[in-house]
């Protein structure tokens, strides 16, 4: 079993823990997760799976966007809503719709930001987030990350509803953590949802439930995303059955259709996805990476 698999990850558990479950649904032991999402967040979360594993690669750059609620009037050692408040709840909380929204615009664009204390971010070696829990001092550097659209679309007492598309490595816990610090009040992450990373989107995602009913109905191919949709910002080229052969041995292949490319997928039929190939010469391509079986 080979294939991208989009998840619809609930809240109250680890992109790890949707990884493990999908190995024992699918019984394919080779299953990652391409973006980790926080156990509170719901969401897009792509899979792959099998020898698919090899493609996630290709993906560790991708735009992600996401829909979520920042709450005003404290902020927590986390930033999100599962930590403990660092200052006492301040119940006199006053925002307004066109305060955020102009202290939203400061955000976007290129900025440096530094990642939240319980973060995976490594500290000499440690997680970030190993030194937290033991109240250690955490220090990180700031990090360069692009936000290309943040809008907060409506307040509600001392809860403001966002959407934003974000660079990869982008953290919207720092990012409502600094808009608390901006507007005063202190804040923190209370919900997020991931709407989209790179070309896959909520359409694509499935709650773990339908994983498990198409086990059970013997359909587990419905549950893949169509291998031609995958990396939809490169050329694709179906190759003759001796180019495919040359490609599963790592031999470099001629393709005169694709002159002009750098990188292109190559197919052998309309569904299997047997290598992505660099162009190396002319119209010579070489291998990246094989998919196909040997």
């Amino acid at each position: 079993m080979t294939g991208v698999l989009i998840i619809d990850k609930p809240a109250g558990i680890t992109s790890h823990d949707v990884v493990n479950r999908v190995r024992r649904l699918l019984n394919e032991r080779s299953v990652g997760h391409m973006g980790t999402l926080d156990p509170m967040a719901t969401g897009v979360l792509p899979l792959v799976v099998g020898r698919m594993t090899r493609l996630a690669q290709f993906y560790t750059g991708s735009e992600k966007t996401y829909t979520g609620e920042i709450r005003f009037g404290f902020a927590t050692d986390t930033y999100d809503a599962e930590g403990d408040p660092t200052t006492p709840p301040n119940p006199e909380v006053k925002v307004s719709l066109e305060q955020l929204q102009g202290l939203a615009a400061e955000f976007r664009g290129k900025i440096q930001q530094i990642p939240p204390p319980f973060s995976a971010k490594k500290i000499q070696g440690v997680p970030a987030y190993k030194l937290a829990r033991k109240k250690q001092e955490v220090a990180l550097a700031p990090v360069e990350i692009e936000i290309k659209e943040f809008e907060i679309t409506s307040v509600d007492g001392d809860r403001a509803r966002f959407i934003a598309r974000v660079t990869s490595g982008t953290y919207m816990r720092s990012v409502a953590h600094d808009l608390g610090q901006r507007v005063g009040w202190g804040a923190h992450l209370a919900s997020l949802r991931r709407t989209s990373v790179g070309e896959f989107d909520q359409a694509d995602a499935r709650p773990l439930e339908q994983v498990e009913a198409a086990m059970q109905a013997g359909d587990p191919e419905s549950l893949f995303v169509h291998p031609r949709r995958l990396l939809p910002g490169l050329p694709a080229v179906t190759a003759t059955e001796e180019a495919a052969a040359m490609i599963r041995n790592g031999r470099a292949v001629n393709l005169p259709e694709l002159s002009q490319a750098r990188q292109v997928k190559v197919f052998r039929g309309q569904t299997e996805l047997i290598a992505i190939a660099t162009r190396i010469a002319g119209t010579l391509f070489q291998p990246k990476v094989v998919f196909a079986a040997e």
